[in-house]
């Protein structure tokens, strides 16, 4: 009789936890759950897509002051926005460039095609 009772009371209760495992099963399926879920991890997405794009953002920030830093560009210069690159430094007069049409077996443009015709 106890044998018949502990079994009659473990199916009972593997009964009501089957039921209860069911009905919040299907609580979940419901569209309006659903649709809740969706929204909250479609919030999640964008407050994680903003925090990349912040991210991003100041690691822009970050290497543009290293590259301004390298190439000696700042807003600290007077009369710099920081936007433009300063006027090239003025290099010492090196000369006038060697005429290359004077070297030997050199033709001219003009004389290019000439043969071909």
């Amino acid at each position: 009789m106890i044998r018949r009772a502990f079994w009659f009371t473990t199916g009972a209760a593997a009964g009501v936890w089957a039921t209860t495992k069911v009905q919040r099963t299907l609580r979940r399926l419901t569209p309006e759950s659903l649709a809740a879920r969706a929204a909250d991890r479609a919030v999640a997405a964008g407050h994680r897509a903003r925090e990349f794009a912040l991210d991003v953002r100041a690691g822009m920030a970050q290497r543009e002051d290293e590259l301004n830093e390298a190439l000696g560009v700042g807003p600290e210069e007077p009369g710099h926005d920081g936007r433009t690159l300063p006027p090239p430094a003025r290099r010492a007069q090196l000369g006038r460039a060697p005429d290359i049409t004077a070297a030997p077996g050199h033709r001219a443009a003009a004389e290019y095609g000439k043969e071909d015709r």
